[in-house]
């Protein structure tokens, strides 16, 4: 009998390493001239729980930032996505513990307030600070922590790797773990093009109630490269839609997703060339930070409130984009799917119906389905299978999952975790 091949999945871009960059220390402070802090404010009943991350730049700079586009969308994102525009800041605050969303004139009045105290703390413009809350929804924002935290924040804040894990902690809500990342690497961008380091980083919070559409839950980004503020716009929002929203654990999109990314351009000391779209060094510069993105959304996804597997899901011969993301966000997002991978079950079938489920046309007796690199369906029709083999496969903590439609040339990656009873328990007690 003739062997079946695995199908081949197409090389994506977003691997800081292909550009030339490499892991360092330093998370969200591994860019120069970043500082942060995270404390416990009590926001909080728990005092030996961080609840209020302060992240800030040593003088105002080049900022970029994406939201939530759902429409119930929280005091601080309208606070903030209206200061953003303006495309430089110096900090930003976060509490963790309340959204501060549903919470009408009053919510607004706290947003902005919280950001008064900075710019105060600062010294520096109140519309050069922007806002994040997380936490449950519909619940007043208390403003006395921000007055008795922020003080306390700003007087740690300071640029070291241990301040970015604190800050990256104090924005957990159901996350098991902290979740950050930077990198380093040369690029063109010295006086004359002379090669500099620059570092890209940051942290991310998310878990639960994850399908964004236009970043995650909360996250800050930061690099010391020179970008112009149109730079760093593109920038994000490439990488943004590449991978924070390439990311589903639940199919729901929270009313607080804010991403930032803060621009120093301190690196070799400030000695260098702005950085625009069409410099040498915007395409490496922009893969840094397509990477860190893509570092933290896995983690996002493996994180997944009660999940055990972190799961790919690749779709190829798509006829068009459209149809690869659509396919791909059915299959992740189908429970049926995500409960047969909790147990241990290649449910092909689960596959196949949840693409064909979506809308998307295609000839269903051109579709191919991999688990794990083994096929399980040629030309819509089942490959006989080793089912202890696959149990035995099953155990790894990664499953990748591939389909190809064969419509087309197009291709899609979609990050999602498995469905287990502890999905459940979590969100059925999360206000008890």
């Amino acid at each position: 009998m003739k062997k079946v091949e695995p199908l081949a999945v197409p090389v994506t871009d977003d691997v800081p390493q292909s550009y030339g960059f490499e892991p360092c220390e330093g998370g969200v402070c591994a860019a120069e001239g970043m500082l942060a802090a995270g404390i416990s404010a009590g926001f909080r009943k728990n005092p030996q729980r961080k609840d209020l991350a302060l992240v800030a730049a040593e003088e105002s700079c080049v900022c970029a930032a994406t939201f939530t586009q759902n429409r119930f969308c929280a005091a601080p994102v309208q606070v903030s996505r209206e200061r953003a525009a303006a495309g430089h800041a110096r900090a930003v605050v976060l509490n963790s513990g309340n959204a501060n969303a549903a919470t009408g004139e009053k919510g607004l009045e706290v947003a902005y307030q919280s950001a008064a105290l900075v710019a105060s703390a600062l010294g520096c413009d109140e519309s050069e600070v922007l806002v994040a809350s997380t936490g449950v929804i519909g619940v007043q924002l208390p403003l006395d922590p921000f007055e008795v935290g922020v003080p306390a924040a700003a007087q740690a804040l300071v640029h070291s790797a241990a301040a970015a894990h604190d800050a990256a902690c104090a924005v957990m809500t159901t996350d098991t773990v902290p979740k950050e990342v930077s990198f380093s690497g040369q690029v063109p961008c010295g006086l004359g093009g002379a090669p500099v380091t620059i570092h890209v980083g940051g942290f991310v919070k998310g878990s639960g109630m994850i399908q964004p559409n236009m970043a995650t839950m909360l996250a800050v980004l930061s690099t010391d490269a020179p970008l112009t503020s149109e730079a760093a716009h593109a920038a994000l929002l490439a990488a943004v839609g590449q991978t924070f929203n390439k990311v589903t654990v639940d199919s729901d999109t929270s009313t607080n997703d804010s991403c930032f990314l803060f621009a120093t351009g301190k690196a070799a000391g400030g000695i260098t060339e702005p950085i625009d779209l069409d410099s040498p060094a915007y395409p490496q510069v922009a893969a840094a930070i397509r990477g860190v993105c893509g570092d933290l959304a896995r983690k996002i996804a493996a994180d997944g409130e009660g999940s055990t597997k972190l799961v790919t899901v690749y779709v190829t011969g798509a006829a068009s984009q459209a149809d690869a993301d659509t396919v791909a966000r059915s299959i992740a997002n189908s429970p049926l799917v995500k409960t047969a991978i909790f147990g241990h079950d290649a449910n092909w079938g689960r596959v196949a119906a949840a693409a064909g489920k979506c809308g998307v046309p295609f000839d269903q007796y051109a579709v191919d389905i991999d688990f794990m690199g083994v096929p399980v369906l040629r030309a819509g029709l089942p490959l006989a299978m080793d089912e202890d083999d696959m149990l035995c496969r099953f155990e790894a903590p990664e499953i990748d999952i591939v389909i190809s439609l064969g419509a087309g040339e197009f291709f899609s990656r979609m990050w999602t975790c498995d469905l287990t009873h502890d999905y459940v328990r979590i969100n059925g007690e999360y206000r008890t």
